[in-house]
């Protein structure tokens, strides 16, 4: 990997809390909050339990990769490389995309070695190895601002990264801070729309939820729940984008993998399955 560090991550988790089962009770301990859950647990006992307790249950939208509606400004990019430093890539999607339109294109590998590389995640890693791109970058951490940390060890200092240029392939409607964080540093990334990670208008209505502040709590039933909401919203960062909301776990595995993602757990049940979770969610409102 021409130099590059391999460091992958290991999140700590940093905080939570332990909930004791509530017993069971005929009030509505949860009348006006809204939990956000798996589209996999939209007809499920744990959704029938929150409702049962007066909350109202959504789904994040099923994740559905595909191509973008057009390649226009994705295909600019590509054809127009030499005037971008760095390559980032963010997620298996990125890279997967990306070096498919790149080939279609008639574009080599070899063609990439003129920039160097950022890799976020170890399956970003196996992919763009599997394919010979070489990679000067790999964070220890999944978060935006660890990427950049990474980046700006590699090159010396943050005041190199003034004047770069960024190509970063991301979703449709991409929930990502790149830009934010770069500019803070004089740099600029061109942020193009490689493929989709579900329908535009479900997007937009989970969009609005989040920045609408109408999310209550959020609640992962296993860990794959984590790595999915993070690929169907095209993000890394879910602890600045559910900045507010509550995060229930049923389990700390769980817990860990949302650390990984920026999310403290703020409830873990004691006992075990979908039932314990609906109960602390409930006991912690109910205190709340």
């Amino acid at each position: 990997m021409d130099g590059a560090t391999r460091s992958l991550p290991r999140p700590v988790l940093t905080r939570f809390c332990i909930v004791d089962m509530v017993p069971e009770t005929n009030d509505r301990a949860l009348p006006g909050r809204t939990v956000l859950v798996s589209p996999n647990e939209a007809q499920g006992d744990f959704a029938t339990e929150l409702e049962r307790e007066g909350t109202r249950v959504l789904t994040w939208p099923a994740i559905d990769v595909g191509e973008p509606d057009n390649y226009e400004a994705f295909d600019e990019a590509i054809d127009n490389l030499f005037g971008y430093d760095w390559l980032i890539f963010r997620s298996l999607n990125a890279a997967d995309s990306f070096l498919r339109r790149f080939q279609k294109l008639g574009h080599e590998i070899g063609e990439l070695d003129a920039l160097r590389v950022c890799s976020v995640g170890e399956d970003t890693v196996y992919k763009l190895e599997e394919s010979h791109v070489h990679i000067d970058v790999i964070p220890d951490c999944l978060s935006t601002r660890a990427t950049f940390e990474a980046i700006e060890t590699h090159i010396g200092s943050r005041d190199v990264l003034r004047g770069l240029n960024f190509l970063v392939p991301v979703a449709v409607a991409s929930h990502s801070y790149v830009s934010e964080t770069l500019e803070e540093a004089g740099g600029r990334a061109d942020l193009v729309a490689a493929y989709r990670t579900c329908s535009a208008s479900d997007l937009g209505r989970i969009n609005a939820l989040l920045t609408g502040g109408a999310i209550d709590c959020i609640a992962f039933t296993n860990a794959s729940e984590v790595r999915e909401l993070a690929e169907t919203l095209d993000t890394n960062d879910l602890g600045r984008l559910l900045a507010g909301v509550v995060v229930g776990c049923i389990d700390e595995a769980t817990a860990r993998t949302a650390a990984a993602f920026g999310l403290t757990a703020d409830i873990i049940p004691k006992g075990i399955g979908e039932p314990s979770l609906a109960h602390a969610i409930t006991l912690y409102f109910s205190a709340n």
